[in-house]
């Protein structure tokens, strides 16, 4: 990680994880992209994993009097606070199964492929363009009534996300809008499962990257983390409303936007 880079870069990249993190846009890939660019270095791309932790309490702050609700509810043994426990749980499985399995695979070849990650943007984008624009009836417009194969296949859809570009909201949000539900419950179903995928690859990532973890890489993930969890907050609280009455158009065009200019950059200066 370049010493000579201060406060300025891991802070502007906290923020750039904050704001894309719940958006159908790819975390990742942003954050890849600006890093290329930026030239930041991040050892074992420790960096751009941990600072998702930032996002993840976003969520938790957000949402606590919720996450308390369900959990009392659960041990009250009601039937639609345990079958979106259960639901959370299936949509999470398979992501998780396949991100242990392919970790390296994902950290050394596609974290690496800059062309891959502009192409995913740009495909993501049309996809996420196309299913905005379809004239769907939604069956389902509460995440306590999603069926448990609904949140499967929700999880299934998911899978893709492992492909930086793809974006874990986004493959999730279509998904459910193909299965389905309406927008709002969409991403706001996105936002819980968010918890234990995010909070699974964290730590997950904190073991498979300890050797890297330095006092200086600390300091980069402490200024990221706060960066993102001040921005993502306000994302969280505000988005629903957005996606509710505009949908997801703006966030198609801006994939597609990015993924162009940053295949462009790629290919003019390698």
């Amino acid at each position: 990680m370049n010493g000579d880079q201060g406060l300025f870069v891991p802070l502007l990249l906290g923020i750039i994880e904050g704001v894309t993190e719940f958006l159908p846009v790819s975390s990742t890939a942003h954050l890849l992209l600006a890093g290329k660019f930026l030239g930041f270095d991040s050892p074992g791309r420790v960096f751009e994993v941990l600072i998702q932790l930032g996002a993840i309490l976003a969520i938790v702050v957000v949402y606590f009097s919720r996450l308390i609700a369900i959990a009392r509810d659960a041990i009250a043994r009601k039937p639609g606070a345990l079958r979106f426990i259960l639901g959370i749980v299936l949509a999470s499985f398979p992501a998780a199964l396949a991100g242990v399995l392919a970790h390296d695979f994902i950290k050394t070849v596609i974290y690496e492929s800059p062309v891959v990650i502009c192409v995913s943007l740009i495909v993501g984008g049309l996809v996420l363009l196309y299913v905005d624009q379809l004239k769907l009836t939604p069956k389902y417009t509460d995440i306590y009534s999603f069926p448990p194969l609904l949140c499967l296949y929700v999880g299934l859809f998911q899978v893709l996300a492992l492909v930086p570009g793809v974006s874990r909201s986004g493959a999730t949000i279509v998904g459910a809008l193909l299965l389905g539900t309406d927008k709002r419950s969409a991403a706001e179903f996105t936002f819980f499962l968010a918890l234990p995928i995010m909070s699974g690859a964290f730590a997950y990532e904190l073991y498979k990257s300890r050797e890297f973890i330095t006092s200086e890489v600390g300091f980069s993930v402490v200024i990221g983390f706060a960066a993102a969890f001040v921005t993502a907050f306000f994302v969280v609280r505000y988005l629903l409303d957005y996606v509710s009455k505009r949908g997801f158009a703006l966030f198609a065009y801006w994939r597609i936007f990015v993924g162009a200019i940053g295949l462009w950059g790629v290919l003019l200066f390698g």
